[in-house]
């Protein structure tokens, strides 16, 4: 990406849900406001396992894989944060180092400067 005018950083952020109703919301909250051009859901295939209160614990998971500009990951942390359903929801984001040069540019035409 380093070189084009034409692209800005960009990212990939995972957000898991705990249902299907739950990601699409928070999906079309995200898209509405512009802190992604494309959000997709990957189906109730996931199974998290975690230690709360010292006991493990298993829940059935969406996963929501959410395409934005670097620059909006802490507007969009923090929308996830008071739109989500747990106390502490996963925002992990993972930098984009290359693609098509059309989706990253339709990318940076479809979010908020």
């Amino acid at each position: 990406m380093e070189g084009s005018s034409n692209t800005v950083q960009s990212i990939v952020v995972y957000v898991t849900v705990p249902n299907r109703e739950a990601g699409r919301k928070l999906a079309e909250s995200i898209v509405k406001e512009k802190l992604a051009a494309c959000v997709n859901i990957v189906p109730a295939c996931l199974i998290k396992l975690y230690i709360y209160w010292l006991q493990i614990n298993t829940d059935p998971e969406e996963l929501l894989i959410i395409k934005t500009r670097q620059s909006l990951l802490g507007a969009l942390t923090e929308h996830v944060k008071a739109n989500h359903e747990y106390d502490v929801p996963e925002v992990i984001a993972l930098p984009i180092t290359g693609g098509s040069p059309q989706y990253l540019e339709w990318l940076k035409n479809s979010t908020r400067d």
